[in-house]
């Protein structure tokens, strides 16, 4: 009896797949290569334009990285200057996309961020998440999202004291206005504002208003004719689109500041030349009496505290003092009345 051979196996079998994934593999990092390449001329293109409208754009350190599944831009002491003043610095600012997704964009900055106000000086923002998303830039208006959670705001030596000192969050958000086609408001854009558990600065009105309490706030509005948010002049977006006649229109919001609640809304807001605000929006109010007493209260420069003084009174006597209050918040001559007791300046866009 004779011993049968062993049987032996064909090993082509086991190097079929290895070579289908080299195949791929390759494939996948000649796209990312030629994706990384584009991001770059893009951006290079993006700066360029920015500069020769006016802005002044500086960054150094860029590199291109995140290969095989992601596109991460990072760059070191960024730093964006409108014409009109206002500008944005980061000591690390990194954005990555998805390298099968490149219509999604998340920008991060780790290190904090500092906000230069035209005219106001610096304010130094940091916070355990600071991030932005873009989406849908494909889109005639891309879907925005900034999320600031637990910012702390400091106020640089010789700048204006900012309004509030921290919050619990701070979030924006915009979109394509949500409109059937052909009803006109395709070049609107809804936008979504939300400030959680905001403390105010000492003596400050967001303190005097809360009564050393916390503000929560949410407003949402549709900026109409959004096709006229552009333009590098000095006074910056919004000059462009109030003389094109931009409006805010839906104006909803809810305000709570330390026991006071209101709800509040207006068919539509607009702007003055200058920048300041102007319409008239209605609350209905719970408790207004104790921010607005407290308004009367503070030291604030911003704050006239004798109408402040005023409307408190005139609340007290509409509602007794704990009672709901219908009330008319209206922006004229560049000032914010409550019925005819002048509060303060009005909301400056520009």
């Amino acid at each position: 009896m004779t011993d049968a051979s062993p049987i032996r196996h064909k090993r082509s079998g086991l190097f079929a797949p290895i070579g289908l994934f080299l195949i791929a593999l390759i494939a996948w990092s000649i796209w990312w290569f030629v994706l990384a390449g584009q991001v770059r001329d893009q951006l290079d293109v993006r700066v360029e334009a920015m500069r020769a409208s006016g802005w002044d754009v500086a960054y150094t350190g860029r590199t291109i990285s995140g290969w095989p599944f992601r596109v991460r831009v990072g760059a070191e002491n960024v730093s964006v200057t409108a014409p009109s003043g206002h500008a944005l610095a980061a000591p690390d600012l990194a954005a990555e996309a998805n390298a099968w997704n490149p219509d999604k964009w998340v920008l991060i900055a780790d290190d904090g961020l500092v906000l230069t106000r035209s005219g106001k000086g610096k304010v130094a923002v940091n916070g355990d998440v600071i991030r932005a998303s873009v989406h849908g830039l494909t889109q005639r208006w891309p879907n925005v999202a900034i999320e600031l959670v637990e910012p702390v705001f400091i106020s640089h030596r010789g700048a204006e004291v900012f309004p509030i000192s921290r919050a619990g969050r701070v979030e924006l958000y915009l979109r394509p206005h949500l409109a059937p086609a052909g009803t006109g408001a395709e070049d609107s854009v809804d936008v979504l504002f939300r400030l959680i558990d905001a403390e105010g600065r000492p003596n400050g009105p967001v303190q005097g208003m809360t009564r050393n309490g916390k503000l929560t706030a949410q407003i949402e509005t549709v900026i109409e004719d959004a096709d006229q948010l552009q333009g590098a002049d000095a006074a910056g977006v919004f000059a462009a689109w109030t003389r094109a006649g931009g409006r805010f229109t839906t104006v909803r919001g809810e305000l709570s500041a330390g026991d006071s609640r209101a709800t509040l809304s207006s068919p539509a807001l607009s702007a003055t030349p200058d920048g300041r605000l102007t319409g008239t929006v209605s609350l209905r109010a719970e408790k207004p009496m104790a921010a607005i007493a407290g308004l009367a209260r503070t030291r604030s420069g911003a704050v006239n505290q004798a109408g402040a003084a005023g409307a408190a009174a005139a609340s007290a006597v509409t509602g007794g003092g704990g009672d709901d209050v219908s009330l008319a918040l209206v922006f004229r001559d560049g000032r914010t009345f409550l019925g005819p007791f002048p509060l303060a300046p009005a909301p400056k866009l520009f």
